[in-house]
């Protein structure tokens, strides 16, 4: 059976997420995302075995549905769906090799293309956000921003904007944090779970020390309806915000992947409406919001390399797949 796998540390491209009934599981195969070509080899080899009694994948969510013997543990087809994963990567490098291609599987071409694409994202909107903070304090339009929204206040406004702003509280934040961490934790994603404790601290770690550097005053244009303390440079609620629901969307998407979109622009308007409650309530200025998007998309993309990492190197460690992943 090749190189020995602990499916238990989370970091496996090969996850179980269905074993409640014996002799039924589903598992998620990283590998086939958008490959109908793998779909049929995987279909057709897990079907050669006696024990696997019908099989079903789909490469839109990554998801295979495996019924089998009942005897059998859920663990047991985790090890032979990663024994076919092997084998196919083998067979196409063989097969790259023997026409002289580059030795790249369509799966990891696709994912070296959607990094390019993602990093290029990210860096754009990061020279965007930090345009406009350029733009905002150049021709001092901190001021005249928040006066005007001071214009929309009514009670009821007041009373949503301080139930949105809750929403990205650091403390708020840190729970939510230690809940879904440990929901992780048991559901056997710990590399989940330390990557997300990784974005929380270092977000407010960072925030902290931002602020101190800058020892920027809070605006003073009216009464606050919030009890506010510390620096205004960088917002926390913006930065800490962007990072933790930032990183949950990731994680939701690559779980969903065929609600990513809809997922996507929930958690965008989720991070946008918290920094617009910061302007509402008088307790940050527009650029300490912009930069704090700034510094925490930053951050954020560190935390999720940092997990596809520690993914890929799960990977490489049970099977001769190091080319593929260079």
């Amino acid at each position: 059976m090749g190189n020995s796998v602990n499916f238990s540390t989370g970091n496996s491209l090969i996850r179980a997420i269905h074993t409640a009934v014996k002799g039924r599981a589903r598992y998620k195969v990283s590998g086939l995302y958008d490959s109908p070509s793998f779909k049929t080899y995987l279909e057709s080899k897990l079907s050669e075995e006696k024990i696997v009694t019908q099989v079903r994948a789909n490469p839109v969510t990554g998801n295979v549905l495996v019924l089998f013997d009942p005897e059998i543990i859920a663990d047991a087809i985790a090890w032979l769906i990663q024994e076919i994963v092997v084998d196919y990567s083998k067979q196409n490098r063989k097969l790259a090799q023997n026409k002289n291609l580059p030795i790249l599987t369509t799966p990891v071409q696709k994912q070296l293309k959607k990094a390019g694409s993602e990093l290029a994202l990210v860096s754009g909107t990061i020279s965007i956000l930090i345009l406009s903070t350029v733009l905002l304090h150049r021709y001092k339009l901190d001021e005249v921003i928040l006066l005007t929204i001071q214009k929309l206040h009514t009670p009821v406004l007041n009373r949503i904007m301080l139930s949105i702003t809750f929403l990205g509280d650091p403390l708020f934040l840190l729970l939510l944090c230690l809940g879904l961490a440990t929901k992780s934790v048991y559901n056997q994603r710990s590399g989940e779970a330390t990557s997300l404790g990784m974005a929380a601290v270092g977000a407010i770690g960072l925030n902290i020390f931002l602020k101190e550097l800058f020892c920027r005053a809070r605006p003073a244009l009216w009464d606050h309806l919030v009890n506010v303390g510390h620096y205004s440079f960088p917002s926390g609620h913006a930065m800490v915000s962007m990072v933790i629901y930032g990183f949950i969307g990731y994680t939701l998407a690559k779980q969903f992947p065929q609600h990513k979109r809809l997922i996507f622009t929930l958690t965008a308007g989720l991070i946008s409406a918290i920094g617009l409650t910061r302007l509402y309530l008088g307790v940050h200025w527009p650029t300490d919001v912009l930069v704090g998007y700034a510094a925490a998309l930053v951050w954020l993309a560190v935390c999720v390399e940092k997990m596809k990492i520690g993914e890929k190197l799960a990977f490489v460690g049970y099977g001769d797949l190091q080319t593929e992943i260079l």
